[in-house]
């Protein structure tokens, strides 16, 4: 049997489930796309699916590398000392967690957020638009709380496990 799977991995280049998983991934695309063709408003769906494809590509992704290019840099040029040392715990990714989840949580609520659609939205719901704005923030401030608590955990068990120079871990 490993032999079996050797010989696929090596004509494949991955292991056999990944095989598996990419034929899943393509029959579920297959079904949506047949799915989409049968809709009457079909070349709508396509034009959006383009647009969104170039938004994120063309404008959407330059702007978030550039944001993440400067929030390293920010954080290098915060972190220099005389001495060339890396930090104990890096702090990037407890910026991009909490920023990224508050950037799919405003595209995701963009319509209600700034209250599009309100009638219908009151028809459907019996609800306001009112409150969703102060909820993203106040999840956006969450997020941004709870990450900067992991960090501060982190760092100080970084640093209670930081030995000093010459300190003999071996107990008398």
């Amino acid at each position: 049997m490993r032999h079996r799977l050797a010989v696929i991995k090596n004509f494949y280049g991955a292991a056999p489930l990944h095989l598996l998983a990419l034929a899943v991934c393509f029959a579920l695309a297959g079904y949506a796309t047949s799915q989409t063709l049968s809709a009457p408003h079909w070349p709508w769906i396509f034009v959006w699916f383009a647009g969104a494809v170039i938004g994120h590509d063309l404008v959407a992704f330059p702007l978030y590398a550039l944001a993440d290019r400067s929030l390293v840099r920010a954080l290098r040029a915060l972190h220099r000392s005389p001495a060339p040392t890396p930090p104990l715990v890096s702090a990037v990714n407890h910026v991009r967690l909490p920023a990224l989840g508050a950037g799919l949580l405003l595209l995701l609520f963009l319509p209600v957020i700034i209250q599009r659609g309100r009638p219908s939205y009151t028809d459907a719901t019996g609800r306001t638009q009112q409150d969703y704005l102060g909820h993203w923030w106040l999840v956006t401030a969450i997020l941004f709380a709870v990450s900067a608590v992991v960090y501060a955990l982190r760092l100080g068990r970084a640093l209670h496990h930081r030995r000093a120079p010459g300190d003999d871990p071996t107990p008398l």
